[in-house]
């Protein structure tokens, strides 16, 4: 008889590894199943140049002793053996537009941040002030977020419903400032019209926190994470790819592995891929047609074209610091480029060399990419080392095309990195659905829109019993928000509240 599992996890992105490790931590037998090589999603790099490259995970905020993603990494016993490197403490993320000169530093800690934003806004002090304890408050609505049972009120409801740019227009008139306290939406693929206030502070409130890099790339979450799995007894699979469910009596028994040639039985399952591929893979007759409509109609952000490059040895001076540019005044006309103006606003990440500290060995250059641009190419699927379809000479002219386009960008904001390049290479779209699973290469999963919260909100269980959902599509994307969507997955199958006095015994033991 086929062994049965007590929990099946797909996907091995970050969250599905939380979940297996939650689960394992308390008893349960737990099988992950990966379509890839390479565990973990986006916290997947890979090495050009024998230089390491991230595909997600540029930053991370929260890591300071005491900090919530620091409890995490600690109750999943991961934090002490991380390499990290702390950026600026002055300008964590650097903010500059097209003609203006400033260039406008976010530094870590509040009052750290209220003084050096407030030497470019002197009379704006109040307004950066109200800023600071905004964002404080609306972290304070999301118990998770603060190590607490997810219980909410109507204030949380309310603060759902605010919109980021109406917030920043109440506080002040000074569009230069407004523009400057959204420089960085790109963490999250704001829109004017739509992005919430409490996706902008829940982001920003972390790195404002603590900022940090993981030096050598952020894979080595995942090398601890299933290292320590493993030393759990859960049983990792890669080139398993989930093709389909197998349903009776309203339960999934089992999970199809690459096209049916093996089944994996469970007693629940948690599903770490977008709830769209996820639902589309479940027989209709088991699930309501309004259910279906409403996952397939949700809209995803868009997805991302990044320009990796290599650097030569000591030519370009360290930047502890990630650069936001924007070639106009807002920082809200990127994500709506035209097609003749690709790339008019990216973010700018470095790599330190690890042999000469004082210099960068390499960066990493992000711009929004809709999918309509690689749309001819959409029935070609690569990965390495399973290249199913190989792609035409077209696409590599169309690569190169926006490589060039991005390094004359660059080289308008950083005239003193060309020269410096030695070797580059290009992710498009294409890149994160066919490594990511990502819809269309979505950089972030689901939009939220204020204006209709709840549409977005996306509930962990499904229309299936024992099946449910975790990953970036739920609560929040990003390092914090993924391991918070898991802790509250795993509350459908465990006392989470039990769980939380775990998290919070690491704070408190320090």
């Amino acid at each position: 008889m086929e062994r049965e599992f007590d929990i099946v996890i797909i996907g091995s992105g970050l969250g599905g590894l939380q979940c297996g490790y939650i689960l394992a931590d308390e008893g349960y037998s737990v099988c992950i199943l990966e379509k890839n090589r390479q565990y973990g999603g986006n916290l997947q790099t890979f090495v050009r140049d024998k230089k390491i490259f991230d595909t997600g995970v540029h930053y991370i905020g929260g890591l300071d002793e005491g900090q919530n993603l620091n409890s995490f990494f600690k109750y999943f016993n991961i934090m002490d053996d991380l390499k990290l490197q702390k950026l600026d403490e002055d300008a964590f993320d650097l903010i500059s537009f097209g003609e203006d000169e400033n260039v406008y530093p976010y530094a870590q800690g509040y009052d750290n941040f209220i003084e050096k934003l407030s030497a470019y806004f002197p009379e704006e002090r109040e307004a950066i002030v109200h800023f600071c304890d905004t964002l404080r408050d609306i972290v304070s609505k999301f118990p998770m977020y603060s190590l607490k049972p997810d219980k909410v009120d109507d204030q949380y409801f309310e603060t759902l419903q605010i919109g980021l740019i109406d917030y920043l227009e109440s506080i002040t008139s000074n569009k230069k400032l407004q523009s400057v306290l959204a420089g960085n939406n790109l963490l999250y693929a704001g829109r004017k019209e739509s992005a919430p206030l409490y996706v902008h502070a829940l982001v920003l409130n972390s790195y404002i926190e603590s900022s940090y890099k993981c030096t050598g790339g952020g894979a080595q979450i995942e090398r601890l994470l299933s290292k320590n799995l493993k030393a759990k007894g859960v049983v990792m699979r890669n080139y398993a790819e989930v093709t389909g469910f197998n349903i009776e009596d309203k339960l999934v028994k089992s999970v199809m592995i690459n096209g049916g040639e093996e089944k994996v039985y469970g007693k629940k399952f948690i599903s770490n891929i977008p709830p769209a591929v996820t639902v589309n893979m479940i027989d209709k007759s088991f699930l309501r047609k309004s259910y279906i409509k409403r996952i397939n109609s949700l809209p995803n952000t868009p997805s991302i074209f990044i320009l990796y490059g290599v650097l030569k040895e000591k030519t370009f001076k360290n930047i502890n610091s990630n650069i936001y540019h924007f070639e106009s005044d807002s920082p809200w006309d990127s994500i709506n480029y035209p097609e003749d103006d690709f790339g008019n606003g990216f973010a700018l990440f470095f790599n330190k060399d690890a042999k000469n500290p004082e210099y960068c060995d390499s960066f990493s250059l992000m711009t929004y990419m809709n999918f309509s641009e690689v749309e001819q190419w959409k029935d070609t699927f690569h990965t390495i080392p399973h290249h199913r379809t190989e792609r035409d000479e077209e696409y590599v002219k169309f690569k190169e095309e926006k490589a060039a386009v991005l390094f004359k960008k660059l080289y308008d904001r950083l005239p003193e990195m060309e020269g410096c390049i030695q070797s580059y290479t290009t992710s498009t779209p294409l890149s994160f659905r066919d490594y990511i699973g990502a819809v269309e290469g979505s950089l972030y999963g689901i939009e939220k829109d204020y204006r209709n919260p709840l549409r977005t909100f996306i509930p962990p269980q499904t229309k299936v019993d024992n099946l449910l959902l975790t990953g970036q599509n739920l609560t929040l994307h990003g390092i914090l928000g993924v391991t918070i969507s898991a802790f509250i997955t795993c509350s459908s199958i465990v006392d989470i509240e039990k769980i939380l006095e775990k998290v919070n015994a690491q704070t408190t033991s320090n």
